[in-house]
């Protein structure tokens, strides 16, 4: 990686590979996108049974299945694409949100969150709330 570039001397001791900590990632990726999610609802006055749809990052469909038990979200309310498409990283949740708008009906008033976690462990969150169409 690029903590220890490949030189002789890492790669005879294997440091020259990407190690990531599996359990870790997945603890923190769950607890930070579930606060950034609550830190959204609470700015905007909404709680956990507002929500129609839940569309999180792609990571993996257990970190997907964690945050919607985290919110009581039934899973055919929370999108995914990553049996489609994988983990596609900073595009998944453009993607998926894409996806949404053109396979579901979502009607004024719903509330979709967004969730994600990523790459230099960021995270944030964000409410979408369908509008009436104009003209």
């Amino acid at each position: 990686g690029s903590r220890n570039p490949a030189s002789k001397e890492t790669i005879e001791s294997n440091l020259h590979y990407l190690k990531m900590e599996g359990k870790d990632v997945f603890k923190h990726a769950v607890r930070r996108m579930e606060s950034s999610s609550k830190e959204c609802l609470d700015r905007v006055n909404l709680e956990e049974k507002d929500l129609s749809w839940l569309v999180p990052h792609q990571a993996n469909v257990r970190i997907i299945e964690a945050i919607a038990k985290r919110f009581q979200v039934p899973l055919e309310r929370v999108f995914m694409t990553i049996e489609k498409y994988g983990n596609t990283s900073a595009s998944s949740l453009g993607i998926a949100l894409d996806e949404l708008l053109k396979q579901k009906e979502v009607v004024y008033g719903e509330n979709i969150l967004l969730t994600a976690f990523g790459a230099g462990l960021t995270w944030g969150s964000s409410i979408l709330t369908k509008e009436k169409a104009s003209g």
